[in-house]
């Protein structure tokens, strides 16, 4: 039996929360000062120290994909897919500028934890950028304190110097494709320091990559790790491999793809695995047990068949479990007021289990699917044309399979009879639109979007518990909510794209393909674009990948290889991230995929839905989110951040270091 840290970290974490906080004078210190990572007071002449702030950098992983902010309206790797095209912002009865992204990302935005608008509603820009450089504070203190523990044998010294490497590695590959040239820090300085400049982001993927190299021949399998959710060998592969994609090292990165498919004891779980879940109203959505939906219940990635997992974020028990309103946040609003039947009535109006004159189980989708309030709208795009290959949509796909209960279509759900139902239309599938095109879903945005279920289902345990609930939103607590960082079908697509950069699309096209044999998807490439490739990561890791910044690491991969993508495009090593406009020509391929495949700038004069008129805007600058004022800028008086192309602020005169080894050097002149 595989065992995983949830336990384990919750005992150590507070030893390393204690060395933190000691320190900390005041909120306004902590304000004043975000990039000096003063902490005098720390010192690690133990073990156990060591082990407890690792510890809290695997923990923090978790905090990238469901950090609870404004009562589960959204989570932090909701973000990343809204500035990606599979997704926009769903919740329409907010301020009709939420997703003017061209006007409102801005330096000077309130990103200090997040973006508001009046309504209170958020995007995490700040929040990442802060978590990510607190993971890179932990990392950096192991890295600085390990020679005071003198205790230790070379092999676990090294060991634990590998793990170190890992997450700060893993922390800036993400900053460095959601900001650019960003403040490269490597150490625990003795005194604060507000003279920072930023580093090329070509230099710190560089250092990164180095350390990576030494990592993979530090860190040990997971077989002598012992714990599920701490990273091995095969994490620090995988890294590795998105680091030397990152670099142009397209061979490299396909030789360690080769060693971790092949001689690292991971293979794709291709049967049905662990426990069966049947779901949460099989009555209203039935399952049909199979490997997709087995593989991605939350018990069983962390059990020892299960042979695909590489890096898992452990989230259960009691004492450190994070809530995940998945099927709140991701889910389209089903229910609302403004999705109605032919005849005018609610078209699934929701009863409780107590209400015996109304409810019925053939109708409880609260149950089964979740009570979406579509925070998180999937795009059209992600819906349908994403699954088309060889000119057919592949509806065999277990992933996009609705027969067996994966994916769920609008239309297959039944309008529901009771109090405010319609008597008449009961038991009829929804329809967006009546005989006479009048639309029945008038927020499509919000209301009317299909979705994996099997991604986004997971038990609402406090709700099923009470017998009066009509709110089901996802995880709560006694649930678990383990979460995949890695996986060996990811490593296909990751060798897909390093055979693709050099010119062997048919062996890229045999990588999705096994991807593709393990969904049952009855269509089959032969050869593939980038296009397809991004498509396929698209159905296999969604809410898995950081999608925003794949398709930034991927727009860098494609300039450097000089390869065009689908539409025949070629990109600028020198130019392809120094791009503003709203228009449909140049840009990134990121910016491309934003133009062909999403709705932003698609309706200048705003979306008509029935809360209102919503903007949704992008412009090619926010290839890169803007370097924070408040957290970054301000508070470095000595020194000076170069601001991202585009922005206010951006002088392409400022210093910026070029060499990464210049930029530690550096680091400890205050």
């Amino acid at each position: 039996m595989k065992k995983y840290i949830n336990n384990k970290i919750s005992r150590l974490v507070p030893f390393v929360l204690l060395a933190v906080l000691s320190s900390s004078c005041s909120k306004d210190y902590l304000d004043s000062d975000p990039l000096s990572f003063y902490d005098p007071e720390t010192t690690f002449t133990t073990e156990a120290g060591l082990q407890a702030t690792l510890a809290l950098c695997d923990k923090q992983l978790r905090n990238n994909y469901i950090h609870f902010g404004f009562s589960g309206v959204s989570v932090p790797i909701g973000t990343e897919y809204l500035f990606s095209d599979m997704a926009q912002y769903g919740k329409t009865d907010t301020g009709s500028n939420i997703a003017d992204y061209a006007a409102t990302i801005v330096p000077s935005a309130g990103l200090d934890v997040y973006r508001r608008d009046a309504a209170g509603e958020s995007i995490y820009l700040g929040f990442l950028w802060t978590e990510a450089y607190t993971g890179i504070k932990n990392a950096n203190t192991v890295l600085s304190y390990i020679g005071n523990v003198k205790s230790l044998s070379e092999e676990v010294k090294n060991k634990y110097i590998g793990q170190a490497y890992f997450h700060r590695a893993y922390r800036y590959l993400n900053l460095v494709y959601e900001f650019g040239d960003i403040p490269l820090i490597t150490k625990i300085l003795a005194v604060p320091k507000q003279s920072y400049y930023s580093t090329k982001k070509e230099a710190i993927i560089e250092m990164i990559t180095a350390d990576m190299e030494k990592a993979v021949q530090y860190v040990p399998e997971q077989s002598k790790i012992g714990y599920v959710g701490m990273v091995s060998k095969g994490a620090c592969r995988q890294l590795l491999i998105k680091c030397y994609l990152a670099s142009g090292r397209f061979a490299d990165a396909e030789a360690q793809a080769n060693l971790l498919i092949n001689g690292s004891g991971y293979s794709l779980v291709q049967g049905t695995l662990g426990i069966f879940d049947p779901g949460g109203n099989p009555t209203a959505w039935p399952i049909t047990r199979n490997v997709i939906w087995d593989l991605h219940r939350p018990e069983n990635k962390v059990i020892s068949a299960n042979t695909e997992a590489i890096l898992v974020a452990p989230n259960g028990g009691a004492q450190s479990f994070l809530a995940f309103a998945s099927m709140r946040i991701f889910g389209p609003n089903w229910n609302d007021a403004n999705l109605i039947t032919p005849d005018g009535k609610t078209a699934a109006p929701r009863f409780p289990l107590t209400d015996k004159t109304n409810y019925n189980a053939k109708y409880d989708y609260q149950r089964a699917i979740g009570r979406g309030i579509g925070t998180i709208s999937a795009s059209y795009y992600s819906q349908h044309p994403m699954w088309v290959v060889n000119g057919v949509e592949d509806k065999v796909d277990l992933r996009h399979n609705s027969t067996v209960g994966n994916w769920v279509n609008m239309e297959d759900l039944k309008y529901a009879p009771g109090a405010g139902g319609s008597a008449v239309w009961a038991g009829q599938n929804f329809r967006m639109k009546d005989a006479a095109g009048k639309l029945l879903a008038q927020d499509s945005i919000r209301d009317w979007y299909d979705f994996p279920n099997y991604k986004i289902f997971y038990h609402d345990v406090v709700a099923e518990a009470n017998p009066a609930a009509n709110d089901f939103q996802g995880a709560t607590a006694g649930a678990s909510a383990h979460l995949y960082i890695y996986r060996l079908a990811e490593t296909y697509l990751l060798r897909a794209e390093a055979r693709f950069y050099q010119g062997n699309a048919t062996g890229a096209a045999q990588d999705v393909n096994v991807v593709r044999a393990r969904a049952k998807a009855s269509q089959m490439y032969t050869t593939v674009t980038i296009g397809d490739i991004c498509a396929e990561r698209g159905r296999e890791l969604y809410m898995e990948e950081w999608r925003n910044v794949e398709l930034k690491r991927i727009s860098h991969c494609l300039a450097m290889s000089g390869k065009p993508d689908e539409w025949g495009n070629t990109y600028s090593k020198t130019n392809w991230d120094k791009q503003s406009g709203k228009d449909a020509t140049g840009g990134s391929y990121w910016w491309q995929r934003i133009v062909h495949y999403t709705l932003y700038n698609k309706y200048p004069n705003g979306i008509a839905l029935k809360p209102g008129v919503k903007f949704y805007t992008m412009d090619k600058r926010n290839n890169y989110w803007p370097i924070p004022f408040k957290l970054a800028i301000e508070p470095n008086i000595k020194g000076q951040l170069s601001q991202n192309y585009g922005y206010d602020g951006y002088n392409e005169a400022v210093k910026v270091w070029d060499k990464w080894q210049d930029a530690v050097d550096d680091e400890s002149k205050i």
